[in-house]
This record gives C-alpha cells, structure tokens and sequence, in this order.
C-alpha cells in the first residue's frame, strides 16, 4: 500500500479510501445490493490487512447503517489511531426547515447521530455532502467550525459541489476566521471527467485533497461492455448516471480493456491508476474481497504517458448527472 498526506490535514491516508455505500440493511435504503454486517465486516478486515487506514460512509447510506457496520467492524478490528474514518451530512431538511432548525444547530445534529451510529468521539473527516441552497453558507461554516473546535471532527471535506462554491466557502471562512475545506469529493473517473475543466485546477493551487467517488462509474470500467454483476443490473442511480453516454463511454472502457490485456493486469487496476496518477485516493466501494485486493494492486502500477494518453483521446464532454445536476438547477 502507499500513503498520501490529505491535503494540509497533517493526516496520512492510504492511496485507497474504502468506500461503504456498500455496505449495510438492503432493506433500509435505496440499494438492494448491499451487503449484511458480517460481510461487510469480512471485507473491512481484508482492507485493513492490506494496509487500506482510510473509510467513507454517511447516514444516508442504507439509512444510517453503513456507519453502524463501518463503526462496529472497525471496534473489532483495528485500533481507533490507526484509521481515518469520513463520514458526511446532508442538507436540512423540510421538517428540520419548518422547525427552525438553522444550518449550524442542523451540522451539529448530524454530527452527533454519525458519531452515535459509528461509536466514534471523532470523525477524522467530516463532509459537507450535497450544497444546500436553501441554508446561509455561513449557518454551515460555523456548526462545522463549531465541531472543529470541540474536538468532534479533526477536518472538513466537502463534495458533490462546483469549484466556485468550494472557493468562495473557503474565501468566507478564511475572511471570518473559520475552518476551510482541506479535501473535496467529486464525481470522476475516466468516462466522467467533467472535474478536471475547474475543480481539479483550483485543488492543484490551494493544495485541497481531491478523494473521488464512483472512480470506477459503478463497475463499468472493470469490465467489458455487455459484462454484468448484481448491482449493474440493479444500481438505477448508476444507470442514470452512464446509460445516455453508454456508446461514448464503450470506447474508452474497451481501451482500457486493450491496455490491461497487455499488460496482463485487470481493467480495474487500470483505471484507478490512471486516477491515482492525479489526485490523492479515490473512494473505491468493494462488495468483495478481491476488488479490494484489485484495487490495493493498483497503487503499485504506474501507466506510461502513451498509455495515459491513448486512455484519454477518446473522452467527450458529459453532461452533468445526479446530484450535480440538480445542483446546477437551483
């Protein structure tokens, strides 16, 4: 395994940051492909053994179970210095909105389920998950400065947002004395590369950790067009995502099935190291053991510029899907 500092947190994470929207009750939320508490566990330990310290969850994956897991596995099989754990909070609510519950008071709430669900005193990273139009930035900003200076959280992430949100959030909190966003998670692997137009950019410069989701866009870049596995059939988010570029996409994902032929290593190393090769540690969700061991393996490999090249060619502009899209339309 290699390790990277996170941005200027002073933490040392792996290059290979466990993703958890995998794990927790199928009948909770919405995924039906998720994987029960002793699973979970068993690839958890996996990671751990091969030197993975770093964890992404959130309440509202599988309806606050996926922390619960993540928390329970972690108490049973590494030490609390050992791991970083992420976690992150949504936007208010409408009920929380009708009650008055303003954003500082609302990031405070969340902390104190995560931390409750994960059995932790600290998050290691907290995330602001989705931009929350309908709540001051500065309300946010204070509740996490707010966690920041109890102790509850050691650093603050931020994700699904635009790079001219995350520089004028940080603009605000350094002008009021808060704490800023030292890493951001967005949406991109090389069929979605929309992140490198901006965001990328303005990470480079202000040394903000860039920890991707979806670096592998829900399987389709492990395996040849036409492949499948339970969640492709049954991951809807996923098949909005990619369906309406699946030709586009076909294309690359087919070259990079040509390159690990060649170099005699799975589609899945493949494609996280050509992310690896730019930015910090993709968030890479496992429902076994081997992925994780797949994507471990793919820290070790270093593409050469024509392969990085022949991989990139071919990319054409997407447009925006999901979260970021609904963002774009507020």
């Amino acid at each position: 395994m290699k390790y990277v500092e996170l941005g200027n947190s002073g933490m040392t994470v792996s290059r290979v940051c466990m993703g958890c929207m995998g794990f927790g009750d199928a009948a909770a939320g919405q995924h039906s492909w998720t994987l029960d508490q002793q699973k979970s566990q068993q690839i958890i330990r996996r990671g751990l053994e091969l030197g993975v310290n770093f964890f992404d969850t959130a309440p509202v994956y599988q309806g606050g179970t996926s922390e619960r897991f993540l928390g329970e596995a972690l108490r049973q099989c590494a030490k609390r210095d050992e791991v970083i754990v992420a976690t992150k909070f949504p936007p208010r609510s409408e009920e929380e909105r009708a009650k008055g519950v303003d954003g500082r008071q609302h990031v405070r709430n969340m902390l104190n389920q995560s931390l409750k669900n994960l059995g932790l005193e600290t998050v290691d990273l907290y995330i602001y998950h989705m931009w929350d139009a309908r709540t001051p930035a500065i309300e946010i900003l204070e509740g996490l400065n707010d966690a920041v200076k109890e102790g509850k959280v050691r650093a603050l992430g931020i994700s699904n947002c635009f790079a001219y949100q995350l520089a004028k959030l940080n603009a605000l909190a350094e002008r009021e004395g808060l704490a800023k966003f030292i890493a951001v998670q967005g949406h991109y692997n090389l069929i979605f590369r929309e992140e490198e137009r901006e965001m990328a950019r303005l990470c480079k410069e202000d040394h903000i950790a860039m920890t991707p989701y979806s670096p592998l866009a829900g399987g389709r870049l492990s395996r040849l067009p036409g492949a499948s596995t339970k969640r492709y059939r049954e991951d809807e988010y996923a098949k909005f995502k990619y369906d309406a570029t699946a030709d586009a996409d076909g294309v690359i994902i087919r070259r990079v099935g040509e390159v690990a032929q060649r170099r005699g290593v799975s589609m899945t190393q493949i494609a996280l190291a050509w992310l690896m090769g730019k930015m910090a540690a993709p968030v890479v969700g496992a429902t076994n053991a081997s992925q994780v061991e797949d994507a471990v393996r793919a820290t070790e490999l270093v593409l050469t510029r024509e392969e990085a090249a022949y991989l990139e060619e071919a990319y054409v502009p997407h447009r925006l899907a999901g979260v970021m899209a609904q963002i774009h339309a507020d």
